[in-house]
């Protein structure tokens, strides 16, 4: 039986009916076992099944961090644990940062928390979502001393920011290509993108980084790295590329 654990809450990947859910709970410590059954839209929605129990909101740690969320809201995908605490550390003090599709902060909370970057624009749509990325700023105790996180609840294709950014964080693997306008027209001469995407692996070498290219028009593209995050079906992965545009 496949498994992941959020905070105090069970996923089953598959719910077998012979299950010993009373069971499950106490080996897991958990207060609640749920199925997810899709993710919807663009705002990312879960549909769940509650098998056991009833409270959905939980607090998960993750890389020190502390992420409030309620999981018949909002997702969260635990197999990008390392690439969170990742873009965290290559952050530079002093950078200005935009995390486009912010989710509940799983970038910008880790480098709120992990660098000492001036100033993170974190963009999101869902209202939920942006619920809980608040929560999460407070919590992790980021803007105690000034906003240094600053939360804007709206849609990444319509970025209007008073500044540029020096790194800019695209973390939505689905239609991302469509927000790449947006994200490149807010990043400083010089800027860093780490632009995320689903791709073939036939295409991996070619299409992503011909996107950024397209998008950046007179601007020049050098690539820095192309990395594997994870598998997302047969023959398709979950990749980031990293890049400066100058």
């Amino acid at each position: 039986m496949k498994w992941k654990k959020i905070g105090d809450i069970l996923i089953l990947d598959k719910f077998d009916e012979n299950s010993d859910l009373d069971k499950l709970l106490k080996e897991h410590r958990v207060k609640t076992i749920i199925q997810i059954e899709n993710i919807q839209g663009t705002r990312r929605k879960p549909n769940i099944k509650i098998l056991k129990g009833s409270e959905t909101d939980t607090i998960h740690k993750e890389n020190t961090c502390l992420f409030k969320l309620d999981l018949s809201k909002v997702m969260w995908s635990k197999g990008n644990t390392h690439e969170r605490l990742r873009i965290a550390k290559e952050v530079l003090d002093n950078e200005i940062v935009l995390d486009m599709f912010a989710g509940i902060g799983y970038f910008s909370i880790p480098i709120g928390v992990h660098s000492k970057a001036q100033k993170i624009y974190s963009v999101e749509i869902n209202p939920d979502s942006f619920y809980f990325l608040n929560e999460n700023i407070k919590i992790n105790k980021i803007n105690k001393d000034y906003e240094r996180i600053e939360a804007i609840l709206g849609d990444s294709k319509n970025i209007n920011l008073d500044e540029k950014v020096d790194r800019l964080i695209m973390g939505y693997v689905k239609t991302t290509h469509y927000y790449l306008e947006s994200g490149i027209n807010s990043l400083k001469k010089g800027g860093i993108i780490h632009y995320h995407e689903t791709v073939p692996d036939k295409l991996i070498e070619s299409r992503p980084l011909s996107r950024i290219k397209k998008i950046a028009n007179s601007r020049e593209v050098e690539l820095i790295n192309i990395r594997k995050i994870k598998k997302y079906s047969p023959g398709v992965s979950h990749i980031v590329v990293d890049a400066r545009i100058y």
